[in-house]
């Protein structure tokens, strides 16, 4: 028989009141965006698709999101590819010297996104970068890879460096003991620091203003500009089509760790 824990309930609604805090002005987009009226007023009066419509068959909406798409996907491989081996090789100092390049390479998340974003643009004008797709992967690069530093580094932290070495007194070489037995065991890191590369990649607003042009604009800055210009309920369609696709991510995320932890 089960015993009655009023600590427990109590902690359960807690979170889930918070959980509906957090994501209530989420919701509230939703209902925005089937709005028959050029307004984000809630509650909407009437009812239409037509926002979602001209998402798609507006070149300057659709095209933002297919650059958008583009870019993260190339910092999410370069990203990764990068702070993957930063990773390994800071766990392998086991130095001051692995700290300080560890706090080096965090500097990304401490500094201001505004100050870091002036420093970019001042070196873009140098070089002829701003507006262009190498600044944008670069610069997105920049910011991302701290992410993948900590996710790598989080599973490097609870591997077992024996494996490394019973495979290298059985004949393998490094290449193959690091292809063969440390990257199997450091994936979900390494997926997970993609993932996150991606996201912050895509969802990246302040840099990008600063680097955008006319010809190359991201999502992020689209939607910036159609705030500060019309406020066109065009934005809380794609607010809830990113909410949806986010949401199906990460359930199909969850549902294929516990199926992993139950195999």
């Amino acid at each position: 028989m089960t015993r009655f824990r009023p600590g427990r309930l109590l902690l359960q609604l807690s979170c889930l009141l918070i959980a509906i805090w957090l994501v209530a002005p989420t919701l509230v987009v939703i209902p925005m965006s089937f709005a028959d009226r050029k307004s984000l007023a809630f509650p909407p009066q009437g009812f239409s698709t037509q926002w979602y419509a001209n998402f798609f068959a507006n070149p300057q909406w659709f095209g933002s999101l297919v650059v958008s798409l583009k870019i993260a996907a190339m910092v999410a491989v370069v990203a990764t590819i990068i702070g993957t081996m930063a990773a390994i090789g800071i766990e392998r100092l086991k130095t001051r010297a692995g700290g300080i390049i560890r706090v080096l390479l965090l500097t990304p998340m401490i500094v201001p996104g505004v100050v870091l974003a002036v420093g970019i643009y001042a070196v873009y004008l140098d070089t002829r970068l701003v507006g262009t797709w190498t600044g944008y992967v670069l610069a997105h690069t920049l910011l991302a890879i701290p992410f993948v530093v900590i996710a790598v580094g989080a599973n490097l932290a609870v591997f077992d460096a024996r494996l490394e070495t019973a495979a290298a007194s059985l004949g393998a070489s490094r290449l193959t003991t690091f292809f063969t037995v440390t990257l199997p065991l450091i994936l979900p890191g390494i997926l997970s620091g993609a993932l996150f590369a991606f996201v912050t990649s895509f969802d990246e607003v302040i840099v990008s203003l600063f680097i955008t042009s006319p010809q190359l604009k991201t999502l992020p800055v689209q939607i910036f500009s159609s705030m500060t210009r019309d406020a066109d309920p065009t934005v809380a369609a794609v607010g809830s089509l990113i909410f949806l696709a986010t949401t199906l991510i990460i359930g199909l995320g969850l549902i294929f760790g516990l199926r992993r932890r139950g195999a």
